[in-house]
Parts: structure tokens; C-alpha cells; sequence
């Protein structure tokens, strides 16, 4: 029996997945007594920081009484499901993390259906058992129901349970006694998980992500499934559509606490970073030089949304980017493709725009963020989802959503939601909110959250998970209010802003640079409205005392990315630059809106 357990922990977005693996590295000793971590150890790129949720997998090990520990952190959002997706194919076990007043949420099915169906054995985790009104039995009771609706075997059914608190450091097998480490956790591993199974024969290894080094290029990551892999060795990489491919291996690295460790070769069950393989791809198999052998390529679900992105061609082109052209946007797209796998890029009538199809807003937001981050300047259109013709009737992506909110203001959220087609299945209690479950088109969610939290005063927690394709539920409404367009080229002044503030909300402060047809505000009327807010107080020599009257301006609205891509309409586009988002008409002359612009509409 070798001592290695590959585990993944798994959870709902904010359940404390990644604080959990904290406090593992920090009880192992991962690091010197002189040396400050920090927290969110893994969250190592800014995006993750700043918004708090993990979006790419990371690998750790852990040495616990001898034995080496991979642990494998996911992201706990459905629009990473095809990182989940991939990185389970690593594991022998999982560590199912729930809230203990939350607990299952629709991401914890998502990502449990998927552990389930690969055979994995679970070890139960409920956390934040320190929270005001949690009720770790009832979720316990709850996680049961999933894994039996799930059709858990009966061995998966028979799982451990740890409470505990990750933030605080401690686990137990009961939560009314505190310990002061988390240990018990640990040793339920130990226990529970199946060691990494040795398989004897000749070389199968399958590529289930990558990593980048600027010395050495591309590095494969995955798990060796059958044999030995070793420095210097010759094998044949199997591409997913079969076609064979000589190589050989430079370098080996297994992993050891936040880094890589060079070995002169790894044997079955243990996860390694291959360097030295040119042209992979993730899902290709590593083999025998001589007599390769595919593994099962890894099946990743379909997206279900897809985005326009074109060149910028506002009047502020260049400005701000270093990478403007069609061909830089072109191959940066291309180059995310190699390792985001629930993406897809296709190439459009027009030389200069590309469809990138993805699994929800947040995941393409990511993507813009990173590219806008990089130094890149385009636009990009409308989100729009996926329409499929199945047996000759039309059908569209329908989402199961969950609201909870406070009881009061239960009745505006049911009447956003009913607006948009969507349809109420679950109304009950919970603590002292009120938990809804709804059934609502993918295009009713766009747009859906602001509207939600404005009627909530903020309190209401909202999460989606993509059910299944079912016929077209007919029109819905889009945004209420028409907008306030520029007429002119020039900079914003407060003394133009205060004369019209009773027109609408304004996106932009004074002293701004603005363009013809860029969007400035939301009108407080259904039409948009064409403004000039360059305009200068006309000065004179003559003064009257007392009619200066001081200008008063509202502050302006400031939208994310992200509510900006739920905001436009589909004669809109978003300008996203390095240092700003701009919201504009796609046509920016009034003239060729009127032209050209019934034509949108009606799509």
C-alpha cells in the first residue's frame, strides 16, 4: 500500500473551501515558525483576492504521520464547473464543505453529481458551525437527501461527518465540543479516503490542467493512472482525436507543500508536472512509447451563453491599450482555449469580431477582466443565450434559482422573478429567511440580480445552476428605461450635469472625456434621450447678486463589469479598456441610429 491520498475539496462558492486548506497547510508545518503566509493562501492571482472566490484549481501536498496528502481546491461557482469538471478526474476521494446554516446550495449538487458519478468516496465537512442560528443536524439531514437523490451507492452513503469551524481552526466529530485543532479532520482522511491504487503495466498518464513557466514553456499537470513515468523517457502523447504524437520527458516535478520538488520518476497514483511535451492539450494521454493506450477523454458540459467581442473602434481608440488589433485580440482568445475548456471561440462573418461562447456571465467576465488587465482595449456586445432545436421545437436553457431573503420583501423578489417567466416550486422557512426555489430562462437571470438586490435593500442571496434544455418560454421584458446618449465630443461639466439631473441618473462625473453616442445615464422614461452635458455656464461681466445658485450633483452611478454586461441592450456595446468601461450606442451618430437601428430592436 503506498501512502499517498489524492483528495479535492468541493463546495458552494463561500463556503470556505479555501480557508480550510489554510489551516491544513498552517497544521502541517508547511511553513517555517519566521515565515508570514498570510491568508487565502491559494487565492494567488488578484482576481481571486479581490472577489473573493477561487477560479483556476490549485494543487497542494501535505505530509500528515507520513503520509502525502494532494489536495486539489476547486472553485465553488457554476461557471468554473469545467474546472471541477477536469480536476476530479485526480482524486480518490472528495471533501464535500457546506455551510452550517446554508447548506446544500445548487452548486454543492452540481459538483457532488459529478464526484459521485466518478466513483469517489465523500467525507462530509460542516462549516461555520460557529455562526449565529446554524443548524449543523438539519443540513447533515439535508446532505443525506442530496446524496440519495443523487443515487449515491451505499458505501458513498455510509460518510463521515466533521463539524467545525475552518476560520476559527478547529474540527470534531461533534460540533458542541470545541478542540483547538483540526486533526480529527485528518485522521477521517486517513481513514476514509483509499489510498492512491498502483497500477502495474505500461504508462498512462491523462493531462487534467497546466501551468506556465516563462524558463520552460508549457508544463502538463495530471496523474499518473497506470505505471511509471520517468525522467528522460520516450512516450507518445495521444491526442483527443487519437492521433499519436512522439515525445520525451525532460523534467519531472512532484508537488510538496505550496511548490514543486524535481524527482527522477513517479509511480501510479501520484500527481506530477511533466515538462518538456510540446503541443498538448488538456484531456490528451501521456503512454508507452511503443504501445500507447488512450485513457477516456474528459466530456465537459456545453456552454450556454455566448458574447460578441470586436475591436475598439471608438472615437478614444488607442488611447488607453497596448493591444488593439484584430490580431492580437484574435490570438489571446485563441491562447485562453488551450486551458479553459468550457470555453469556445468562433469566428464570425466580419474579419474583426469573435463569438465567445461560455458558461455564464461571471465566467466570461473573468475573462474580459484578465484580458482588460493584460493591457488589451475592445468591445464587447450583449450576452446572449443559446437557442437548440431539439426533435423541431425551439428550446432555451432554463436555470433552477435560489433566493433567500428576508419574509417581508419575499413578495417583490416572487413578483422580479414571475416577470421574467419564471416559475415559484419552493416557498418555506428558513431560519429567519425565507427560502425561495424558482425554475427561470437563462436570459430572465441576466439583469435579474440588480433589479433583486435594489428591492431587498442587499439582503437578498442569490444562486443559480443550470438544469436543461426545455421549449422557448416566449418574450421577456428587457431593461425598463430608455438611456441618455451624448450629442457632443468634449468634457463633462458640472453646471450641464445639474441642469439636467431631473432628466435621469448619470453614469459620468464632471471632468470626464466623453464621445458622441457614449451612454451617460439611464433615462427616467422608456426612450433615450440625446443630451449635451459639454455645455459651460455662458460668463459675463454683469453680475447679479444672488442668482449664482451652487451646482448640486447626485453621485455617479458606477457600475462592474459584470452589472454592465447585464445592463446593455442588444444595440449597445460595452468599450473596455485598461483604465475604463464605457457603455456606448453601437451606432454613435443619431442619424445612423435611426437608420439601422430598427433592425437591432427587433432582434
Amino acid at each position: 500500500m503506498q501512502k499517498i491520498r489524492n483528495i479535492a475539496i468541493i463546495a458552494h462558492v463561500d463556503h470556505g473551501k479555501t480557508t480550510l486548506v489554510d489551516k491544513i497547510l498552517h497544521s502541517c508545518s508547511i511553513f517555517r515558525d519566521n515565515e508570514t503566509a498570510g491568508e487565502l493562501i491559494l487565492d494567488n492571482n488578484d482576481l481571486e483576492r479581490e472577489r473573493g472566490i477561487t477560479i483556476v484549481s490549485k494543487n497542494v501536498s501535505v505530509k500528515y504521520k507520513d503520509v502525502k496528502i494532494n489536495i486539489i481546491d476547486t472553485p465553488g461557482h457554476a461557471d468554473f464547473g469545467g474546472e471541477v469538471e477536469r480536476v476530479l478526474k485526480m482524486a480518490d476521494g472528495v471533501l464535500l464543505l457546506c455551510d452550517a446554516f446554508e447548506g446544500a446550495m445548487p452548486q454543492t449538487r452540481f459538483v457532488t453529481q459529478k464526484a459521485l458519478a466518478l466513483g469517489l468516496k465523500p467525507i462530509v465537512v460542516v462549516n461555520k458551525v460557529d455562526k449565529e442560528n446554524c443548524r449543523p443536524e438539519e443540513v447533515y439531514e439535508q446532505i443525506f437527501e442530496l446524496f440519495f437523490n443523487l443515487e449515491a451507492t451505499e458505501e458513498q452513503l455510509d460518510f463521515p461527518v466533521i463539524y467545525g469551524s475552518s476560520k476559527q481552526g478547529w474540527m470534531n466529530t461533534d460540533w458542541k465540543v470545541q478542540t483547538d485543532n483540526i486533526f480529527p479532520l485528518m485522521d477521517a482522511i486517513l481513514e476514509n479516503i483509499p489510498p492512491a491504487p498502483i497500477q502495474e503495466g505500461t504508462l498512462q498518464m491523462q493531462i487534467t490542467s497546466l501551468d506556465y513557466s516563462s524558463f520552460v514553456g508549457r508544463i502538463a499537470i495530471g496523474r499518473v493512472a497506470r505505471g511509471t513515468i520517468k525522467e528522460n523517457m520516450p512516450v507518445s502523447l495521444v491526442k483527443r482525436d487519437g492521433k499519436i504524437v512522439k515525445s520525451r520527458i525532460k523534467e519531472l516535478y512532484t508537488f510538496e507543500g505550496l511548490g514543486k520538488v524535481k524527482v527522477s520518476e513517479v509511480s501510479s497514483g501520484d500527481i506530477c508536472a511533466v515538462v518538456g511535451i510540446d503541443g498538448f492539450d488538456i484531456g490528451d494521454t501521456i503512454a508507452d512509447f511503443e504501445n500507447p493506450e488512450q485513457l477516456e477523454v474528459i466530456s465537459i458540459d456545453e456552454p450556454t451563453m455566448n458574447m460578441l467581442f470586436t475591436i475598439n473602434n471608438s472615437p478614444f481608440f488607442g488611447k488607453e491599450g497596448k493591444f488593439v488589433t484584430s490580431q492580437r485580440l484574435r490570438e489571446r482568445l485563441y491562447k485562453e482555449l488551450e486551458k479553459n475548456l468550457a470555453l469556445r471561440v468562433v469566428e464570425t462573418d466580419l474579419p474583426d469580431a469573435y463569438l465567445v461562447y461560455g458558461r455564464g456571465i461571471l465566467h466570461l467576465s473573468v475573462l474580459i477582466e484578465t484580458m482588460r488587465r493584460e493591457g488589451y482595449e475592445m468591445q464587447v456586445g450583449q450576452p446572449q443565450v443559446i437557442i437548440k432545436t431539439i426533435d423541431g421545437v425551439k428550446c432555451e436553457p432554463i436555470e433552477t434559482l435560489i433566493v433567500d431573503v428576508p419574509g417581508e420583501v419575499s413578495g417583490k423578489v416572487i413578483e422580479l422573478v414571475t416577470q421574467r417567466k419564471g416559475e415559484l416550486l419552493i416557498m418555506e422557512p428558513k431560519g429567519d429567511l425565507q427560502h425561495l426555489e424558482f425554475e427561470i430562462p437563462a436570459r430572465g437571470i441576466i439583469g435579474l440580480r440588480n433589479n433583486v438586490l435594489t428591492a431587498t435593500a442587499g439582503e437578498a442571496i442569490m444562486a443559480h445552476r443550470f438544469k436543461a434544455y426545455e421549449p422557448w418560454k416566449g418574450t421577456i421584458p428587457g431593461r425598463l428605461n430608455g438611456v441618455l446618449i451624448s450629442m457632443d465630443k468634449g468634457m463633462t461639466t458640472a453646471y450641464a450635469i445639474d441642469k439636467l439631473q431631473d432628466r435621469g441618473r448619470f453614469f459620468v462625473d464632471p471632468g470626464v472625456d466623453i464621445y458622441e453616442g457614449q451612454i451617460l445615464g439611464e433615462h427616467i422614461r422608456d426612450n433615450d434621450l440625446v443630451i449635451n452635458i459639454t455645455k459651460g455656464k455662458q460668463l459675463t461681466n454683469m453680475r447679479a447678486s444672488g442668482t449664482d445658485d451652487n451646482t448640486r450633483i447626485a453621485p455617479a452611478i458606477k457600475f462592474s463589469l459584470e452589472e454592465c454586461m447585464e445592463y446593455i441592450q442588444a444595440d449597445e456595446y460595452i468599450e473596455v479598456t485598461p483604465a475604463s468601461i464605457r457603455l456606448r450606442k453601437i451606432y454613435l451618430t443619431e442619424q445612423e441610429r435611426k437608420v439601422k437601428g430598427k433592425s437591432l430592436v427587433g432582434q
